[in-house]
């Protein structure tokens, strides 16, 4: 049928829109997965490994199950099945089964009437080992080991995944550079810290269903994981997403304490919860990888880009996680904003006997990302450049192709270097500021959902919206997208509501629940914007569509000649001559009830034919350029980041509420791993697995934060917009780093940059005779 006129300007989209569950959030009434009750709910409680390495010779747990109270004691035979976020890399399981790789490990899982019980219980289980080798140096791990973490290591040695890639010809590159720098980056471990800690319930009932709760970002990963460990066909279990509490990439996977939750509740045929501590949640971990990387980068003369020849070694920790991607990410992404002519690189994620590394906000960019920075920072002052002339001179065009094959449609990054420039003063500040004072450049650039699903089989759309709507004039939105803090829903029920031209009370986002939720693939990669976003466009298109029908007939006018108003339907230039939405809708629903409308997702085929291709590939990307203003105690070592000026990207922001609050959420987790946040070990032994110990920034140390949004309409996105839920965070480290080298004249590159560090780069720099703006 024919489809409406566009309306003259948005009504929602482009503004500041509250979250809609702001009200139940600020009132105590949104339901987390901990706040819910079930009849007869048993405690689960699980043992963990105080061994980083050892095979398990025997598990008695005869005591424990003869406790009274107790309903069932779990180990790891009764559900072998490994499974894992990747399908290629299955290397997991819900409790350990031979051996523990890790102190934290899962030895077994208890369910019982209360919580002194179930402690009781896991105090009584006795266990037996034989303590291997401990492998916590991943350069160590590159070779072949004695007694490696898994079979699977590549050789002998634990090397979970290795790439190697080559575009162009780097070393004729190098060898006709005039300019060359070299940067070695060192980053510690860090974690999440997210609110809410991790819980499941879990609840067997006797029509042979399963029904299980989960603080989650993937329902329908965790739905799959369920059916492959406990042997259920996936139309038996029902996941279920209430509100999550922040993730960050930390429950992206589904992780081992989910399935053996669902085990203890088939087991005893009772609801059964597992609800973690804090020390729990930082032994899941799942955090940002240890790495140590080295890039070196070629230019000419002038400071173009000639090459760059890139190797890294990843610290996996003791599960594969999603480190098949990030072996490849710690070296594709680095090839954005800028043309790269030549490329190599090459990179090994190792397992270590260390909580698993996986996905954490901007995964696999940050790290790079910070040490290009500083090396073109330095490349800039080597030329006798400014640092924002030199990226100026090797901006990616719209409309290209990086030497890796990523499409690049839309980017705004020359327009986010001239106004960050602008705003922060840059021109009059630029080694112009007193020592301990300094201004710094870095610049970011991120994937708006991954191209490349996890699961090619079946085939099926990214994401998926479902509509329906019935005489009530009410329209419930059914998507598997997850909401964990950033807005989705929010942004779901106001491009519902724009395409309809509804007011946006109209408009429920239904919570995911797998029985009624359409797929969609759920929040990590920042696809949830694009993917979701255009779904929902398409679903309300097709909503609108069979609602202009019925106007029309009510007007007798063709449907090409009505224009969607606020809650009404009128002739075009004839705004007297309409109905109103719920007149519309009465009409539409006379041949077929309730309406119903779906809408769907899938980017467009995209990348290379050589291995490892559709890593990093995206149908958009996001840009950023951001400006840091520090001040430097150069007694002390202390520093404060006084104001961030962030020029970001993101194509047309839809919430511009929600885009600044991405912005200044990156920046103070960006901060948090810049200026101390590490996950500290003594050998294997993680010494702060807590929110005391592991050190986030405090309010005090945020710094006032100017945000920029710069971008113009990417032409696949949704009404134009990109992601903005994790690109804002990479630019934010080298920024403050080369604020640093502004203000005292030292180059850091291992991180974290804590006071001492400081203090010890100012003295080498003072030994070596480098005096720095006349100090």
């Amino acid at each position: 049928m024919g489809s409406a006129l566009p309306p003259d300007g948005f009504t929602l989209l482009g503004g500041r829109i509250p979250y809609i569950e702001g009200p139940l959030k600020v009132t105590g009434r949104a339901e987390y997965t901990d706040d819910l009750q079930r009849p007869g709910m048993l405690v689960g409680r699980l043992l963990r490994s105080p061994w980083a390495h050892a095979r398990i010779r025997s598990i008695d747990v005869s005591a424990a199950r003869s406790l009274p109270g107790v309903y069932a004691v779990l180990t790891g035979e009764r559900y072998p099945t490994p499974f894992g976020v990747l399908p290629i890399t299955h290397d997991e399981t819900a409790i350990a089964v031979g051996k523990v790789r890790y102190i934290g490990d899962i030895l077994a899982a208890v369910a019982a009437q209360d919580e002194p019980t179930a402690e009781r219980a896991i105090a009584l289980i006795r266990v037996e080992v034989e303590p291997l080798a401990e492998h916590t140096d991943p350069k160590v791990g590159v070779t072949p080991v004695t007694d490696p973490i898994h079979d699977r290591g590549l050789n002998g040695s634990n090397v979970q995944k290795e790439v190697a890639q080559h575009f162009g010809d780097v070393d004729a590159a190098f060898a006709r550079a005039a300019q060359t720098v070299r940067v070695r980056g060192s980053f510690a471990g860090v974690t999440h810290a997210f609110t809410e800690p991790m819980a499941t319930i879990a609840e067997a009932t006797p029509d042979g269903r399963l029904t299980v709760w989960s603080a989650t970002q993937v329902p329908h990963y965790l739905h799959r994981a369920l059916s492959e460990v406990l042997g259920l066909p996936m139309h038996r279990i029902r996941v279920i997403k209430p509100e999550v509490g922040g993730g960050f990439g930390g429950k992206s996977d589904p992780l081992p304490h989910e399935i053996a939750c669902a085990a203890l509740a088939l087991e005893t045929g009772r609801p059964v919860k597992v609800l973690f501590d804090r020390e729990d949640v930082f032994l899941t971990n799942h955090g940002r990888h240890p790495t140590q990387n080295d890039l070196r980068v070629a230019a000419d003369a002038d400071g173009r880009l000639l090459a760059y020849d890139l190797s890294a070694v990843i610290d996996g920790g003791a599960w594969s996680s999603f480190g098949t991607v990030t072996t490849y990410y710690n070296g594709v992404l680095a090839m954005g904003p800028y043309r790269v002519p030549n490329f190599r690189y090459h990179g090994r994620r190792v397992y270590t006997n260390r909580p698993p590394s996986g996905a954490m906000r901007a995964h696999g960019g940050t790290n790079v990302r910070y040490t290009v920075e500083v090396a073109l920072d330095e490349l800039a002052e080597k030329v006798g450049i400014d640092p924002f002339e030199l990226r100026r001179r090797n901006a990616l065009p719209p409309h290209s192709t990086t030497v890796n094959q990523f499409r690049i449609t839309s980017t705004s990054f020359l327009a986010c270097l001239d106004a960050v420039r602008a705003a922060s003063g840059w021109d009059a500040a630029f080694r112009q500021l007193p020592y301990g004072e300094g201004i710094g450049l870095g610049c970011g650039f991120y994937i708006s959902g991954s191209n490349s699903p996890i699961h090619f089989t079946p085939k099926m759309p990214q994401s998926t919206v479902h509509l329906k709507v019935d005489m009530d004039g009410g329209i419930a939105v059914h998507s598997m997208q997850a909401d964990i803090g950033q807005g989705s829903n929010t942004l779901l029920a106001a491009i519902v509501a724009e395409v309809v031209g509804v007011a946006l009370e109209r408009v429920h986002v239904i919570r995911v629940d797998s029985d009624v939720s359409p797929i969609d693939l759920g929040s990590y990669s920042s696809r949830v914007t694009f993917m979701m976003g255009n779904a929902a466009r398409r679903a309300a298109e097709d909503l609108r569509t069979r609602l202009v029908r019925g106007a029309s007939e009510l007007l007798g006018y063709p449907p090409e000649q009505i224009r969607v108003g606020r809650e009404r339907f009128e002739v075009a230039h004839r705004p007297d001559v309409s109905v109103t939405y719920l007149e519309a809708l009465h009409r539409a629903m006379e041949r077929t009830g309730a309406l119903t409308a779906a809408g769907a997702y899938s980017s467009p085929p995209m990348g290379g034919s050589f291995k490892g291709a559709r890593a990093g590939t995206a149908p958009a990307y996001s840009f950023a350029a951001y400006v840091a203003r520090v001040r430097v105690d150069a007694e002390t070592g202390e520093y404060r980041v006084g104001k961030m000026w962030a020029a970001f990207d993101c194509g047309r922001p839809l919430n511009r509420l929600a885009v600044e609050g991405q912005i200044e959420g990156s920046i103070h987790m960006g901060l948090g791993q810049l200026m101390g946040e590490t996950l500290n070990y003594r050998g294997a032994r993680l010494m702060n697995p807590s929110l005391l110990d592991y050190k986030i920034p405090m309010p005090a140390q945020m710094p006032e934060v100017e945000c920029l949004l710069v971008g113009e309409d990417d032409p696949e996105g949704p009404f134009g917009a990109k992601e903005a839920g994790e690109g804002p965070l990479v630019a934010t480290l080298p920024a403050v780093a080369n604020a640093l080298y502004d203000a005292v004249g030292v180059r850091f590159t291992d991180l974290p940059i804590t006071p001492e560090k400081v203090v010890k780069g100012i003295e080498l720099r003072q030994r070596e005779g480098r005096p720095w703006k006349g100090e």
